[in-house]
């Protein structure tokens, strides 16, 4: 059976992509900090008929990540990775603290990168794959009170473009996501978006999302 590894699969649409990825026959790998969340999402793919694990993990750890990576390997056959966790900071940019300059970089740019490069020779040892970057509209155009967590995205879409022209005719295959805001828990903690009820949900949004894994860029603008 392929597997699929997704970051911050514990609620979201990295959840909920998850479950579709289980229904059409694949076995997932959960990533992400908070075990209680990823043994729900576990839990819920279970009940469906669906195959996953747990596997706890800080994106931004370089020698974490290579650990992780290879010792999955050897009891999985790697398919696919979605780069979906992320962290957001909003407001004005003279307002954002460094150390949440920090967390957007690494987590949104680095841990991306980092996941990216562990992952890639497992794909290419078995000829085909897929990775998925989940980057947000944030990755197309600036926006207000939100330069620091733009810039973590453009440079997330700049990456994937790259590796899309680099691995053209790999059987590797990298799609850019770019969808608006969802009514997920990314926004409990932030008054940035102040109606949430205009917002897609994720579970809508992952399945537009695999109907159009065909193409190289998918764009969900909010409805």
């Amino acid at each position: 059976m392929k597997t699929i590894l997704i970051t911050g699969a514990g609620s979201g649409l990295g959840k909920e992509l998850a479950f579709l990825f289980s229904q059409k026959g694949f076995h997932l790998l959960l990533a992400g900090r908070t075990i209680a969340k990823l043994t729900h999402a576990k839990q819920e793919i279970e009940a469906a008929g669906g195959t996953a694990d747990i596997l706890p993990l800080d994106i931004r750890n370089i020698e974490e990540v290579e650990k992780t990576l290879n010792e999955i390997s050897r009891t999985n056959k790697i398919f696919g990775l979605v780069n979906n966790a992320g962290i957001g900071h909003f407001g004005p940019f003279e307002g954002i603290e460094t150390v949440q300059i920090s967390e957007m970089l690494n987590t949104n740019v680095l841990g991306t990168i980092l996941m990216t490069k562990a992952i890639l020779p497992h794909l290419q040892k078995n000829g085909q794959g897929r990775i998925i970057n989940i980057i947000s509209t944030a990755g197309l155009r600036g926006k207000v009170n939100e330069a620091v967590y733009v810039a973590s995205k453009f440079a997330v879409r700049g990456f994937t473009e790259s590796l899309q022209k680099e691995y053209e005719g790999s059987g590797i295959k990298f799609n850019a996501v770019y969808m608006g805001g969802m009514d997920t828990p990314f926004w409990d903690k932030s008054d940035h978006i102040k109606d949430k009820s205009r917002l897609r949900s994720a579970k809508e949004i992952a399945g537009i999302i695999m109907e159009q894994l065909d193409q190289d860029s998918i764009i969900i603008e909010n409805s």
